[in-house]
C-alpha cells in the first residue's frame, strides 16, 4: 500500500477512458438505420463526475482519451468542465505523449484508468496505472490500482479518492463539504 500511496502523490494529470471505465462498457444504438454512431446514449455515474470535478478543485487536470466519439460523452465532459477530451483516438498512445507534453509533465506525473488492451500502451508507461475491477485478470495484471468498483459504477470516482488522499487533500476536500 505505501508503494501505491508514493505513486499518487507526484499525479497532476488524471486521464480516463470512457467504454468500460465511466461507463458500465455496454453500448446503445439506435433501431433507426439512419441515426449516427455519434448519437448513441451512454450511461455515466454521478460519483465519477463528483470526483473528477474534487480532483479539478484540488488543482490536477483531468483528461479523456477515447476510441469512440460520442455526442453523449462531449456533453458529459463540458457539464463537468472537463478541459482535455479526446475522442475517436485509435492511438491513444499518441495522444497521450501529445497531452504530457502540452502541459509540461512527465509519466510519474500521470495516472490512467483503462479497462482493455487498447488502453495498454498508455497504462504501461504511466506513473499510476489504473483499471477497474471487472476488467479481466490480464488487464489487472497490468496496472498498479484494482478498483473495488466496476466499471460505470463509481470505479473513478475511487481512484479520485485514493489520489487525494495520497496527496493529503482530501480532509480540505471535505471540509468544505463539512462546513
Amino acid at each position: 500500500m505505501h508503494e501505491l500511496i508514493e505513486r499518487a502523490r507526484p499525479v497532476r494529470l488524471v486521464i480516463f477512458d470512457v467504454d468500460g471505465v465511466l461507463t458500465d462498457g455496454r453500448l446503445s444504438y439506435s433501431s433507426h438505420p439512419d441515426a449516427p454512431e455519434k448519437e448513441q446514449s451512454k450511461v455515466f455515474h454521478s460519483r465519477d463526475g463528483l470526483g473528477m470535478k474534487l480532483l479539478m478543485q484540488a488543482g490536477l487536470e483531468i483528461g479523456i482519451i477515447t476510441a469512440r466519439s460520442s455526442l453523449a460523452v462531449a456533453r458529459r465532459m463540458a457539464d463537468l468542465g472537463v478541459p482535455h477530451v479526446h475522442q475517436g483516438q485509435q492511438d491513444k498512445l499518441a495522444t497521450y505523449q501529445n497531452m504530457i507534453e502540452h502541459l509540461a509533465l512527465s509519466h510519474e506525473q500521470v495516472a490512467y484508468m483503462g479497462d482493455d488492451i487498447i488502453d495498454l500502451p498508455v497504462l504501461r508507461r504511466v506513473g499510476f496505472a489504473a483499471t477497474v475491477a471487472d476488467a479481466s485478470e490480464f488487464m489487472q495484471s497490468h496496472c498498479h490500482f484494482v478498483s473495488k468498483h466496476h466499471s460505470g459504477q463509481g470505479a473513478a470516482r475511487e481512484l479520485c479518492e485514493f489520489i487525494l488522499n495520497a496527496q493529503g487533500r482530501w480532509d480540505e476536500t471535505l471540509a468544505y463539504f463539512l462546513r
